[in-house]
């Protein structure tokens, strides 16, 4: 008993990460929204597919929910996906209900690395959201496609896109336009080595059901 006490005693204290401020803020986000709606936590559970406990530590900011994640969290409290993750703004924010955005109040929302996502539009009250995306030189939209509900458009203002839809490949380039089905399976990348943007348009029906794997 005693050589046992003396490796118990010699094992290292198990420590973890300090939450992420941008996990902090996402999980406060859909802890606010969810109390708003009424939802418990079994409730958003179930809507979503995903577990409690890990529910509870998205808004513990405790977990880094993936984009796919995000998108059956935000479905479920009947929210657009960015509202959660445009940590520039409190969802109380009185400004979120003006029907103008300054340039010098637009948002950076975090989305995937390499891509820079700034809402246009004012994130409330509406189901029409516009974007302007910034992708770096190689930046991509994830490795896997992903889908939700609504439907999307947009321009090429600078660069070359390549949008994957359904798996099939479409190289744009300056000038060229889109336009998709938001349930069809999709991403997007900067094969280039030059900065691209997009002038990018997302619709969500009202009364969206919560996304399906």
């Amino acid at each position: 008993m005693a050589q046992q006490s003396k490796r118990q005693a010699a094992r290292p204290v198990a420590t973890t990460r300090p939450p992420d401020p941008v996990d902090l803020s996402i999980g406060l986000r859909v802890r606010l929204l969810r109390q708003q709606r009424a939802l418990s936590l079994q409730t958003l559970a179930q809507q979503t597919g995903l577990s409690i406990g890990f529910i509870s530590q998205v808004e513990r900011g405790l977990s880094s929910p993936s984009v796919r994640d995000l998108m059956r969290i935000s479905a479920a409290l009947g929210t657009d996906f960015n509202v959660l993750v445009d940590t520039g703004r409190t969802v109380s924010d009185p400004a979120a209900d003006s029907p103008i955005v300054r340039l010098e109040d637009r948002r950076d929302i975090a989305f995937f690395d390499g891509v820079l996502k700034q809402l246009l539009t004012p994130p409330t009250g509406s189901a029409l959201f516009l974007y302007m995306v910034t992708i770096e030189p190689h930046g991509r939209a994830g490795d896997a496609p992903y889908v939700h509900a609504g439907e999307e458009a947009g321009l090429v203002l600078q660069g070359r896109l390549l949008l994957t839809i359904d798996g099939t490949d479409h190289l744009l380039n300056e000038g060229d336009s889109f336009r998709f089905v938001s349930t069809t399976p999709h991403r997007f990348s900067n094969p280039t080595g030059s900065v691209t943007r997009v002038l990018w348009v997302n619709v969500k029906p009202p009364d969206t059901p919560p996304v399906t794997p």
